[in-house]
């Protein structure tokens, strides 16, 4: 049994290896890029990730969740972790995100290490994959060689997703970033852990515009009831609740489970199998009778990979950040 789990996870690996070499070509970066100019890079930023992971746990899908908003806003360039009166912090889509001080005390590090070398860019990406890692999900290579950006605006995160937006418009955001809808549901599957606000869905479960004074009619019923406990009116909404109830703190596909069965938390996770363009590949990752199964770790890694690639700066464009929160 052992050596047949280890094959698996060899071909596993293989596949994710071959995936993004295949991905990564054409964009200026590549796996490995730092094994000269400065080896021990992804092992730092791993153990970094690892010892924040180990003191508080809602770190991982705090990191995922940041190089997603990230990637959304001028491409994968680290704008997000710049500070300023009217940066992309201080939007309002990003007053959630944390997680900034462990890109922090990463290159805090490397630049003892390796001065002017790793991006921050870089880093956020390598982050996120390691998170993912430390949740018992898939590990993936991720290709390094991006640059950070000068440009952060609190005006431009409106190409962010919203929780509330139809899978159309979910569909044209990403795809303005060359992603699919496969890479839709597939990202959107990242909710397998991680918390959200009961500001986020509230709106649901008392007064739901659709229906009046009702709840949502897509969450199941006896669900309802739950969510209501958790995030009763007469909060202050911002108690938090998991985006995935079966398995918070576990990678997998049970949030697409959850979605079968009503229990989206968020209006746009439900709509992934209220609508009948994602409900197929939802389906295809709970291995549903007639359809072609996916994996969803393997799929997971690739559209990551995808992601990650977005509008990157390389070469000579852009900057090494000295600190992630200024720009040089």
């Amino acid at each position: 049994m052992e050596g047949i789990y280890s094959k698996q996870k060899f071909f596993l690996v293989f596949v994710l290896f071959n995936i993004v070499a295949t991905l990564a070509k054409g964009h200026g970066t590549r796996v490995g890029f730092y094994a000269s100019s400065c080896p021990l890079a992804e092992l730092i930023v791993r153990s970094t990730v690892q010892s924040h992971f180990q003191s508080d746990p809602s770190v991982g899908p705090a990191l995922l969740r940041m190089h997603f908003h990230d990637c959304f806003v001028h491409g994968c360039d680290a704008s997000i972790l710049i500070d300023g009166p009217d940066s992309e912090k201080k939007a309002p889509p990003n007053l959630g995100v944390r997680g900034y001080e462990v890109i922090d005390d990463a290159k805090a590090q490397l630049e003892a290490t390796c001065p002017g070398v790793v991006s921050c860019s870089d880093i956020l990406a390598l982050a996120a994959r390691d998170a993912v890692v430390l949740a018992n999900g898939p590990k993936w290579e991720v290709p390094t060689g991006r640059r950070d950006g000068t440009v952060s605006l609190a005006s431009d995160t409106d190409t962010l997703p919203g929780f509330s937006e139809s899978i159309e418009e979910q569909k044209r955001k990403f795809a303005a970033f060359g992603l699919n809808t496969r890479d839709l549901v597939t990202l959107v599957g990242a909710h397998t852990i991680g918390t959200t606000a009961c500001q986020f869905f509230s709106y649901r479960l008392f007064n739901f515009t659709a229906v009046g004074n009702g709840a949502d009619p897509s969450i199941n019923p006896e669900f309802v009831s739950q969510l209501q406990t958790l995030c009763p009116p007469s909060s202050d909404d911002t108690g938090r609740v998991a985006l995935d109830t079966d398995s918070v703190d576990s990678f997998d596909a049970s949030f697409f489970e959850n979605l079968r069965n009503g229990r989206g938390i968020l209006e746009s996770d439900q709509m992934l199998w209220t609508d009948a363009s994602t409900r197929s590949i939802s389906q295809s990752y709970l291995g549903v009778r007639g359809l072609r199964s996916l994996n969803f770790n393997i799929e997971f890694g690739r559209s990551m990979v995808k992601m990650s690639n977005i509008e990157v700066k390389t070469g000579t464009d852009g900057e090494i950040r000295k600190i992630c929160s200024a720009i040089n």
